[in-house]
């Protein structure tokens, strides 16, 4: 079985901001600005986190796990367009019929990935299969929420209750994992405006990464790891997290060897 596991991280879609709200000749900055208090206005001041549809998407990282290989990588370039990451996450989908995993990707990472699919008209046939082609997917799809072709990790532990919901850094942190280092999503887009979209591919990388240990650990409660096969599986990451020399993932394997 193949497992995909996969974060993307967004920036106010500042495109349609001007579009919707008449902003035209305003900077990006100060779009974004009016966007995010637009929405403080619409939310009583308890948020400025923007619709869905709003998102534009800037990385998408997969950890993928497959019988032979364990991966971890983002899609695309630091220079590659929206278009081209969406993409190429549901051509990956397409090849290998995964087993999709998150946390709150069926609130948060889907939709908006929906959303910019609707936008640039990117076909997923496989991704939209309920059984109409495919009996196999009438009871077992990615869309359905009790479906396990896509398994949100925050929403099956907290039992599809929204008040159980939990932080991904903190259960990361909880069990031993190194949960987010030095970054956070409300970063994101101050790290955008000075150019560092390494840094951000680099961050969602640490994420998938908590989520697929998160997802292990998972698996052994489930019975479908046995105590032996899940360190087995976390000593196959080790090994490629060592032999990527990379800082950040460098970075991410000492503080879970420190733990």
């Amino acid at each position: 079985m193949n497992i995909l596991v996969f974060d993307i991280e967004t920036i106010p879609d500042i495109a349609s901001g001007r579009r919707l709200f008449n902003l035209e000749g305003l900077s990006d900055k100060d779009t974004a600005e009016v966007m995010f208090n637009k929405r403080r206005q619409e939310t009583d001041n308890a948020s400025d986190f923007l619709r869905l549809h709003l998102h534009r998407v800037v990385a998408i990282s997969v950890v993928l796990a497959t019988r032979d290989n364990v991966n971890v990588w983002s899609l695309g370039s630091a220079d590659s367009g929206e278009a081209e990451l969406i993409r190429r996450f549901f051509e990956g989908i397409e090849k290998y019929t995964p087993t999709l995993v998150s946390w709150n990707g069926r609130g948060f990472d889907l939709p908006v990935l929906h959303y910019r699919s609707l936008l640039h008209g990117v076909q997923a046939p496989r991704y939209w299969e309920s059984g109409e082609d495919d009996q196999s997917f009438r009871w077992n799809n990615y869309l359905s929420r009790f479906h396990y072709r896509h398994t949100d990790l925050m929403d099956v532990l907290a039992g599809y209750e929204f008040r159980a919901a939990a932080p991904l850094t903190e259960i990361a942190s909880m069990l031993g994992f190194p949960g987010k280092m030095g970054m956070a999503g409300d970063k994101v887009w101050d790290c955008y405006l000075s150019g560092d979209i390494e840094a951000i591919r680099d961050y969602c990388e640490m994420d998938v990464l908590n989520t697929y240990l998160i997802y292990l650990r998972y698996e052994l409660i489930r019975g479908r790891h046995s105590e032996q096969s899940c360190q087995d599986e976390c000593h196959r990451l080790r090994q490629v997290l060592s032999g990527e020399n990379k800082p950040h993932l460098t970075k991410f394997l000492e503080a879970w060897n420190s733990n």
